[in-house]
């Protein structure tokens, strides 16, 4: 959902995205349920908008922050933002952000004082919940670290994109190449070194072997079984230890270089077990374990459970929730990775969130629709307005 902030200087606009994958401890997005809109309806969000939250903020500094966000958790009164709706904070929280940029003639990325640009995680082939091929893992990317400027990373990953498209339909038929929620392809592969291998190929055929490594978004609470604590991956039953193997068997095996949520959103222990095991090759990466929550992010720094945080700001609910988390993060020496959703808008406010907190990684989803595209634009034009270009590379990376 969109909201629009106005004041006498200027005017801010921004949108909530929604997940596909989503973890239990997220905060809550409001829906009107019944049958309009298949239930997805936003009405009620929409009215918490338009009516208490614009009562509670008329007149208020649209500059403070965290003034702004306070007052709308205080306003919501529950953990999950289940009685405003975190699509209703997220969009509110997010529009106040570019308002006040947008009154002093900035970027947001500069209001958060960033001047880094993210190396970019290209989700371009899919499986799990954000496609239909019967593959568990759900996102492979490929992940362009080694350039100059963020310009020439995005464009090797796009000419890989369009490499892959050919050797899918080369492979599998042109009926293959439909894309899942994030613009990543999904072909029918029967096993996870299947659409590994396909991704090498790729990047071998455009040029980029070591420039270019992989990345991997298992979100295995997906293909857990909690009856029998078990994942299903490739067709077999695994034990978390067994999953453990597995992984440490593929980051042999191909040049995997960050991997995110390999057991399931509960797993503090088993996620501690295998960042040791990986130390100093893989970058493990929680999303689904921390949501963005500071308290469960101190748990899991606490368990040694992570090298980053994927930070989603609708998770939570508003910026300044997600910054504490980033700023927890940074305290700790850990990365961050800023996200989008699966169920994502034009909204570009990430690429600005991933500029202003500057740790160097982000995740956008593959070079392909609108709505992925807008956040790689905007990152090229941050890029044109920084005197060195500011590109990160892999400084972001915590192994």
């Amino acid at each position: 959902m969109q909201a629009d902030v106005y004041t006498a200087r200027g005017n801010g606009r921004a949108s909530s995205p929604s997940g596909a994958s989503t973890g239990v401890h997220e905060a809550l997005e409001l829906r009107d349920g019944g049958k309009k809109w298949g239930g997805k309806g936003v009405s009620k969000a929409v009215a918490n908008v338009n009516g208490k939250i614009a009562r509670a903020l008329a007149g208020f500094d649209v500059s403070d922050q965290q003034g702004i966000d306070a007052l709308l958790c205080g306003l919501d009164g529950t953990e999950n933002k289940s009685r405003l709706g975190a699509n209703a904070t997220t969009a509110v929280s997010l529009a106040c952000a570019q308002c006040a940029a947008n009154e002093r003639g900035v970027g947001l990325y500069r209001l958060l004082g960033g001047k880094k640009i993210p190396a970019p995680m290209l989700n371009v082939l899919n499986g799990g919940k954000h496609a239909g091929n019967g593959v568990s893992i759900q996102e492979f990317m490929i992940f362009p670290l080694y350039f100059p400027t963020f310009s020439e990373s995005l464009r090797a990953g796009s000419e890989i994109y369009h490499s892959l498209r050919g050797i899918i339909a080369e492979k599998y038929g042109a009926q293959a190449t439909g894309v899942g929620d994030e613009g990543g392809f999904a072909p029918p592969c029967r096993s996870t070194d299947d659409a590994l291998a396909l991704l090498e190929r790729a990047i071998g055929e455009c040029g980029y072997q070591k420039k270019v490594l992989l990345a991997m978004d298992a979100a295995a609470t997906s293909f857990y079984d909690a009856k029998s604590a078990s994942y299903k991956v490739d067709g077999k039953r695994l034990s978390a230890g067994e999953l453990s193997d597995f992984y440490v068997s593929l980051a042999k095996s191909h040049p995997i270089i960050s991997l995110e949520d390999p057991f399931c959103e509960e797993a503090f222990q088993d996620f501690a077990a295998l960042r040791a095991r990986l130390a100093g090759r893989v970058q493990l990466v929680a999303d689904d374990l921390t949501v963005t929550n500071v308290e469960r992010l101190a748990k899991a720094i606490e368990c040694g459970s992570l090298s980053s945080l994927l930070l989603k700001v609708n998770q939570v609910g508003t910026l300044s929730e997600a910054i504490s988390a980033a700023v927890l993060c940074r305290r700790n020496h850990l990365g961050v990775v800023v996200s989008h959703r699966s169920g994502e808008t034009e909204d570009a406010s990430i690429a600005d969130i991933a500029v202003g907190l500057g740790f160097g990684q982000i995740k956008a989803g593959a070079p392909c629709r609108a709505e992925r595209t807008a956040k790689y634009n905007r990152l090229l034009q941050i890029e044109e307005e920084l005197p060195s270009g500011g590109f990160a590379r892999a400084s972001g990376i915590v192994l």
